[in-house]
């Protein structure tokens, strides 16, 4: 009976495995088809999808400018960081025929989006794993057994690749999924103890949009604590709870059981996080000797810093995108524009420190709250942006299954991508509506977010309060 079940079990992973792989193959071949029909759909011209920070045609200016031996940052169109310039630069030369050569870039897209989704994938494996042997630890075995159903990294691998919001990125020649690949780099390589690979993706990811910094404090929980997990708290009353059961008064019996059970992630260890930071500035020396070379001609590092940081922190570019700040200072009064400049940057610094003392037993759920935040706030965010986050949700559909809202936030989201190409196409276009109508969707979709946001934390805190109540009913029974 035990070895049916078993060949059952292994039977259906079997299955699950084959239909993942079909579905893997299918959204490649889907991209590839949407390649050969640019001109029909042209995406790359939507604001939802190109940004001053992520347009091709900006990248294919600027690396004319350098080609003409000009600083790729004159005439401020460029803004991004010059080694793109450098690697995607020469597919966006115009062929024979007068038309740039959109194939290969959309393969290397299409490259960056394959490989996206295989470290999500590997991602959530570890993280399942991880998460399963805390369980059983805690002897929370039906638990154990219950988040085993559902592989939550491919899950996470196969939202990420079918999201319109992915599809749309890559296709429209933004160079969002390389951003994204960076970040997810970044997390793969601090949940699988690849400390290198961590700091060379956090590296990259800091350089080429500046707002995924933030994310040195959960991939530094990540390596200090490990992956995510349940509240310490649970190990620590496990522990005691075991030491006064089988050791009664007995203090050396109460330390060798204190000893064997040394392997939960309770105490903070700094093994990795010196390895990290050493590899932290080792890759950021090269990124910067790397940049110095590309740009020495042509104003240097301070040249480049002005023109990529300076201009996401100043917000000089007011063309419309699915952010909120265009319009704000669009409105505001110069006088003003500074502080209120300080305002919205210093935001998401507020939110780091309360977010990371309750979340810190759950650093990679801490992560996709982070860029969540930062894609609602940054100053020029894209669906490429809601792309990598909800990608990062599905990590955690297994403890995120009671969110509430689902159905109206999916409705929310499939509305706020149908209106907001109408909007603009009536301001812009049409001329039948003002920058008020494609400033509404914009509002939509930022509280939609929100509530995401909110909602998703709210469920884990649940989640977690759930674990807290069946371990402590877990011994009553027993007994």
């Amino acid at each position: 009976m035990e070895e049916k079940q078993e060949e059952k079990i292994s039977e259906g992973k079997n299955e699950k495995k084959r239909w993942f792989w079909i579905w893997f193959i299918a959204s490649i071949i889907l991209r590839l088809l949407f390649i050969f029909f640019p001109k029909n759909l042209n995406l790359s011209s939507r604001p939802e999808v190109s940004t001053p920070l992520t347009s091709i045609r900006r990248l294919a200016e600027g690396y004319w400018l350098k080609q003409s031996s000009m600083s790729p940052y004159a005439g401020s169109m460029y803004h991004g960081s010059p080694l793109l310039l450098s690697v995607i630069g020469p597919l966006t030369v115009k062929s024979i025929e007068g038309q740039p050569d959109h194939l290969l870039c959309s393969l290397v897209f299409v490259i960056a989006d394959i490989i996206s989704a295989v470290l999500l994938r590997a991602t959530g494996q570890s993280l399942q794993t991880a998460y399963i042997h805390s369980l059983k630890s805690l002897e929370l075995v039906t638990l154990a057994k219950s988040s085993e159903i559902l592989s939550s990294g491919d899950i996470a691998a196969l939202v990420y690749l079918w999201n319109p919001f992915t599809i749309v990125s890559c296709v429209g020649l933004s160079t969002s999924p390389i951003e994204n690949l960076a970040i997810i780099l970044a997390l793969y390589g601090a949940c699988t103890r690849k400390v290198p690979l961590a700091a060379f993706g956090w590296v990259m990811a800091t350089h080429l949009s500046l707002y995924p910094a933030i994310l040195i404090i959960p991939i530094i929980l990540i390596l200090g604590y490990g992956s995510d997990g349940p509240p310490r708290k649970l190990f620590l009353q496990s522990r005691y709870s075991k030491v006064k059961v089988n050791s009664s008064n007995d203090k050396s019996c109460k330390q060798d059981e204190l000893a064997n059970q040394s392997n939960m992630p309770i105490n903070f260890s700094w093994s990795h996080i010196v390895p990290f930071i050493f590899w932290t500035s080792v890759w950021s020396v090269y990124v910067l000797i790397l940049c110095g070379i590309s740009v020495k001609q042509h104003g240097g590092l301070l040249e480049m810093f002005k023109s990529t940081f300076g201009f996401i922190l100043t917000v000089e570019d007011l063309s419309p995108n699915i952010g909120v700040l265009w319009y704000f200072f669009a409105e505001v009064f110069d006088f003003f524009r500074s502080f209120f400049l300080i305002v919205f940057h210093v935001n998401i610094l507020f939110m780091l420190l309360p977010l990371a003392i309750r979340l810190n037993h759950r650093p990679c759920f801490l992560a996709f709250v982070y860029i969540a935040i930062s894609s609602i706030l940054k100053s020029y965010p894209s669906v490429g942006d809601s792309a990598l986050y909800l990608g990062l949700f599905g990590l955690f559909v297994n403890e995120l299954a009671d969110v509430q809202f689902s159905f109206f936030l999916f409705c929310g989201y499939v509305g706020v991508s149908l209106l907001s190409p109408v909007m603009h196409n009536l301001w812009i276009w049409r001329g039948t509506g003002n920058a008020n109508f494609y400033f509404a969707t914009a509002m939509a979709y930022a509280c939609f977010q929100i509530i995401l946001v909110v909602e998703s934390v709210s469920a884990m805190l649940k989640h977690d309060r759930m674990l807290r109540k069946q371990s402590v009913t877990k011994p009553l029974s027993k007994s």
